[in-house]
């Protein structure tokens, strides 16, 4: 949905939902949607057909009800069961694994839609389920409530008509923000009131920008008898946001005006799309090749079968005459019938167990996530979830990884660090009141004696801190009927603000004795060192701007004295400043800046009475102007903001979370590239970035920012920027796998929410600027790293877009903890959910959700890279066990005219790859670690071993495809020649076809099941048992199916056939023999390949062989020689 500023699709919605008086427009109630929020797939009524809709698209299902419906229809040499019970094994089972999925979001659903709210009716309030909400009502919110839909704000308890609301669970930031009531409702604060107003509200249809709305109310009145009807503006700063939280305000009342999905925060969501990983897409490509094969397979016998029955003798023979409807069919549809029967004979070459064994080791293996007890948080009490087990194997192919920042990558807690004033350092807590306090452990000290004009500064500087900020005062609740207000002389309240940075400050002042106390009647109040409260008139506040970087207030202190004070960014302040000692504190800003904190100069100038005055006139007059307000503002302040006396710099740290530093290091050393995808401001979001080692000192920032923009067309700054990347790469040795290397220039991009959307726009009148996607990428491409600030949440969900619909589709996954982070979640191909304070919406929606941002190190170096390994090798050996399987069944036909005689009895067929060859396999998939995950974690470049789906490659895939070719010709022909000896059997007695079938299969379940013991690193017992076990189940069911006549069967072909082959000396050396030619070429290829050729992997793998191994021969060693 495209954001629009023209007023040609508006709506009209009526307060309380009462009609307009006579005299006033037409009355057209409009139809809206209710509040629900579906975030569910499916419904009870759809279930069933959509999701047999979504199996059958895989290609497996779809070929086997094929297969199934054939055998249904025509004579078919196998039973239709063979095919049918699989399948529907695969379907219920994926449906229950749905199903169960989509009925866990519905209960999410119903339990946000049946949350209690009040609404305003005929001078009542009544509880309704927020489900039952319509546009036009009137709500009453109360403090720490959430917004449960998207409100017009109308009145507050505020005198001032302002309220404060944490907007955390859409944009990220759990800072306060301030909104304002409309100025001619915001003396209605009884639900009476309300009843009398009769209003409505024209405003644009919803759209997704969280940031814009324009709206106007009509408010009609009735004074002395005369019609008259009030028009106000309305814009984002009146517009409440569903999912965001009222704080430090009492309650509001206000009215819905965009309600359920099309509220600002569900247009924000993406829907849920089904995700396939790579691994699926490989197994349907394979899967394709193998259905050509099968086909050309059934092709070549039918056609051979038409040539060996062109001789009548062939055709017909005396004992096997044909009936009169079979010599009356035609040609075509005999063939054709013949091409279906064997194509139903040589089917299993397409493993449909492969899909039960992928689900269940899908299913299975997830549980390894929750079960890690490295990924359990003891101060959330949480462990790892998995909420798909569909793409486990995909976090071991990530190649993009976009992180949100606040709550993600920092704690969302500001802490001061250090003051420095006129080059002195001052440590809370180190150095206070001349003091040093208990619990400091170092002093931070450059000199703790200023002298007498030094500590006037120094208190001038705590002061300016003090009143130069828009912090409130929020006092302690009531604990036993105590007011807990003012405590020994020292204020126990606390502060907020739309900045936590400034909450910080106020703080670090508190703790260096100057504690800021409230504003009250435009005077602020200080409490300090000696306890004594001052006071000062707040007259002007210069609001921070990003452009600017910085923000003023001017106070007039009790004796009459008036004050400019001044903080903000270095390079905002040192340029304005003409006294001062700036060379100390600037040393110490850029000795902070290093160190990853965020530092903020102060400043202060005093002013004249007249040049009071004259800021006055300057000010209002750029306030009043109603056109390019913004513009004169900007050249006031610029004008007032000069000559300043520098004061100092503070440091405040936004602590990372835990080990978060290291985890972007490794991720970055296993060849992921890491986006930060953030709606703070960017400012704070390049600090966080410096100090998470995203940005290092020598990385080279190149900026594609608005701020840029303004000075250059975008057009120009792109070239720009794409030069000076290019320039580099060219100088480059060009070499893929290289990495960051040491000698080449590090680029990291900055970009805004708002250029972003200029890069993105098409271009319709310029058909030369439609390219722009294409060179940003190109950019991006050559960065190491990327941030993107001020970015909405649909935008998050646009980057992760572009960047996997880039032409080398790379493996993108995203991880945040807010409901602003869903899109983006959704969209990228793993979404990871952190369990933060912003709530679960993040999680909730995730494929998986972890407590900690330092919990994806091991599950993408250790979880990703085990599962892609064990996954890779259970399709390939799959597809391998079944050419094995099914080729020599091609071989036989030609040696029984083409008659689609089984070579195998009907059993076997069933149960090779349900019973006798997939617990081995299985259990691999699951437990097998061909390297030790504390190397997997020390050593993130073996990720690069794995990437770009690499184990999974077409050579690979034709290897393993001929080397089942190659056994499948050493079973058949092997046995086939040791048959040719007439004396097989001590008595001379000759063996029968099922002996010869029985043999081959023998051969065949001793070899595939050997072949992944040989590639088996990591045996346990259960590896012993259960390889060693197929073997003997085997062996044990031949007996008995051989060995007792069962009254069920109508004839019994394998009577006493495996007993009397075993009975045959010559029978067991062709087995022994034809296993160890089967599996002697793969070996020497491996021993060949290590030896010549090692990858990483099977370097570690010997030198770990080794180092287990040195010990123990050194311990036998000892005991020999003693």
């Amino acid at each position: 949905m495209e954001c629009k500023e023209n007023w040609v699709d508006t709506r009209t919605v009526y307060i309380g939902n009462k009609e307009p008086p006579p005299g006033a427009e037409a009355y057209i109630p409009q139809r809206y949607p209710d509040n629900r929020i579906i975030s569910s797939k499916y419904t009870f009524w759809n279930f069933v057909p959509k999701n047999l809709f979504e199996q059958f698209r895989r290609i497996a299902n779809f070929y086997f009800l094929i297969i199934f419906l054939v055998q249904l229809i025509i004579d078919t040499p196998t039973s239709p069961i063979t095919s049918g019970l699989p399948l529907f094994f695969v379907i219920t089972v994926t449906a229950i694994k749905q199903g169960y999925e989509d009925w866990l979001r519905h209960k999410a659903d119903n339990a946000i839609n049946q949350c209690p709210v009040h609404e305003v009716q005929h001078g009542k309030v009544i509880r309704k389920q927020s489900r039952k909400l319509r546009v036009g009502d009137v709500v009453l919110i109360k403090e720490d409530e959430t917004f449960p839909c998207d409100l017009i704000l109308l009145s507050t308890s505020r005198e001032d008509g302002t309220c404060f609301v944490t907007t955390a669970s859409l944009d990220g930031e759990s800072s306060h923000k301030t909104y304002y009531a409309v100025q001619d409702t915001k003396a209605f604060i009884t639900e009476e009131d309300f009843d009398t107003l009769q209003a409505s509200i024209e405003c644009e249809q919803p759209q997704p920008d969280l940031y814009k709305f324009v709206g106007r109310i009509n408010i009609y009145s009735d004074r002395n008898d005369v019609f008259c009807v009030f028009f106000r503006p309305l814009g984002s700063e009146n517009l409440l946001l569903r999912g965001a939280t009222l704080k430090n305000t009492q309650h509001i009342y206000a009215v819905a005006i965009y309600t359920g999905m099309e509220t600002k925060m569900a247009l924000n969501y993406q829907s849920k799309s089904q995700k396939r990983s790579a691994v699926e897409k490989s197994m349907n490509a394979y899967l394709i090749v193998y259905l050509c094969i099968l086909i050309s397979k059934a092709l070549i016998n039918t056609v051979l079968k038409y040539v060996w029955q062109a001789d009548p003798d062939k055709d017909e023979p005396f004992y096997n005459q044909k009936t009169d409807t079979e010599r009356q069919r035609h040609i075509l549809i005999r063939a054709f019938t013949d091409f279906l029967a064997f194509m139903v004979l040589f089917n299993y070459i397409i493993p449909v167990s492969m899909y039960v064994t992928v689900e269940m080791q899908k299913f299975l293996g997830s549980y390894f996530i929750m079960w890690d007890d490295e990924m359990f948080d003891e101060e959330l009490g949480e462990r790892a979830q998995v909420n798909t087990s569909d793409l486990n194997e995909e976090l071991g192919q990530v190649e993009y990884v976009f992180t949100d920042k606040t709550g993600t990558l920092t704690e969302n807690n500001m802490e001061f660090i250090e003051c420095c004033v006129d080059g002195y350092v001052y440590v809370p807590d180190a150095i206070c009141n001349g003091q040093v306090m208990p619990g400091s452990t170092s002093m931070d000290m450059i000199d703790s004696s200023p002298g007498p004009g030094g500590r006037e500064s120094e208190e001038l500087f705590f002061r300016a801190l003090c009143l130069c900020h828009t912090v409130q005062v929020k006092e302690e609740e009531t604990v036993d009927g105590i007011k807990m207000g003012i405590h020994q002389n020292k204020a126990t309240s606390f502060y907020i603000s739309s900045s936590p940075d400034e909450v910080a400050l106020v703080e670090g002042m508190k703790r260096l004795g100057f504690t800021y106390l409230r504003l009250k009647d435009s005077h602020m109040e200080i409490l300090n060192r000696e306890d004594e409260v001052e006071r000062f008139e707040l007259l002007e506040v210069l609001t921070f701007d990003s452009v600017r970087r910085r923000m003023s207030v001017i106070v007039r202190s009790t004796t009459g004295e008036y004050y400019l004070f001044c903080k903000g960014a270095d390079s905002s302040i040192f340029p304005r400043v003409i006294s001062g000692k700036v060379e100390q504190v600037k040393a110490r800003v850029e000795h902070n800046a290093v160190e990853g904190l965020r530092t903020l100069c102060v400043a202060y100038r005093k002013l004249s009475v007249a040049q009071y005055e004259e800021t006055c006139h300057l000010l209002n007059s750029a306030k009043l102007a109603l056109q390019d307000r913004d513009r004169k503002l900007a050249e006031a302040y610029d004008l007032i903001e000069k000559d300043f006396v520098l004061l100092g710099a503070t440091a405040v740290e936004d602590r990372l979370q835990d080990k978060a530093a290291d985890t972007i290091e490794s991720l970055q050393k296993a060849g992921m590239k890491v986006w930060v995808l953030t709606g703070d401001k960017m400012e704070t979001a390049a600090a966080t970035c410096y100090a998470s080692k995203l940005f290092r000192r020598s990385t080279q920032i190149l900026e594609l920012t608005t701020k840029r923009t303004e000075e250059q067309s975008l057009h120009d700054v792109l070239f720009d920027l794409s030069k000076t990347v290019l320039r580099q790469h060219s100088s480059m040795t060009r070499d893929t796998f290289s990495g960051l290397s040491a000698d080449c220039v590090d680029y990291g991009l900055i970009i805004d929410g708002a250029t972003l959307s200029a890069v993105l726009k098409p271009s319709q009148e310029d058909s030369s600027q439609g390219n722009y996607k294409e060179i940003f990428l190109e950019i991006c491409r050559n960065c190491s790293a990327v941030l993107c600030c001020r970015m909405a949440p649909l935008q998050k969900a646009q980057i992760v877009k572009l960047i996997k619909s880039s032409p080398e589709h790379p493996i993108t996954l995203a991880i945040g903890d807010g409901a602003n982070d869903v899109s983006m979640i959704l969209e990228a191909h793993v979404g990871i959910g952190i369990m933060g304070k912003e709530g679960r919406q993040a999680a909730r929606n995730s494929d998986y959700a972890i407590p900690k941002f330092k919990h994806l190190k091991k599950m993408l170096l250790v979880h990703g890279h085990y599962y892609y390994i064990r996954i890779s090798e259970l399709v390939q050996y799959f597809f391998y066990k079944n050419v094995a399987f099914i080729f020599p069944q091609f071989l036989y036909q030609f040696f029984c005219g083409f008659s689609q005689q089984p070579l195998y009895d009907t059993a076997y067929l069933t149960l090779y790859n349900i019973s006798f060859t997939s617990l081995p396999i299985l259990l691999f998939s699951l437990i097998e670690q061909h390297i030790n995950m504390d190397i997997l974690k020390k050593d993130p470049s073996l990720y690069r071993d794995i990437a770009k789906n690499s184990l999974l490659r077409w050579p690979i895939f034709i290897y393993w495809t001929f080397l089942g070719v190659f056994d499948a010709i050493v079973f058949f022909f092997g046995s086939y020649f040791l048959f040719n000896n007439s004396t097989f059997t001590s008595n001379g007695q000759m063996f029968g076809n099922w002996t010869f079938g029985t043999l081959v299969f023998t051969v065949l379940v001793f070899t595939v099941t050997l072949k992944l013991a040989l590639d088996t690193h990591y045996w346990t017992w259960i590896n012993h048992f259960v390889i060693w076990g197929s073997l003997l189940f085997f062996v044990i069911f031949s007996l008995l199916w051989g060995g007792i006549i069962w009254p069920f069967l109508n004839y019994q072909r394998m009577y006493y056939v495996f007993i009397q082959m075993l009975s045959s000396g010559p029978a067991w050396l062709s087995i022994i023999l034809l296993i160890v030619i089967s599996l002697l070429p793969d070996v020497v290829k491996k021993v060949v390949c290590r030896a010549l050729w090692p990858t990483t992997t099977e370097r570690i793998q010997v030198a770990s062989h080794f180092t287990s191994v040195t010990p123990l021969l050194a311990k036998r060693t000892k005991v020999l020689f003693e």
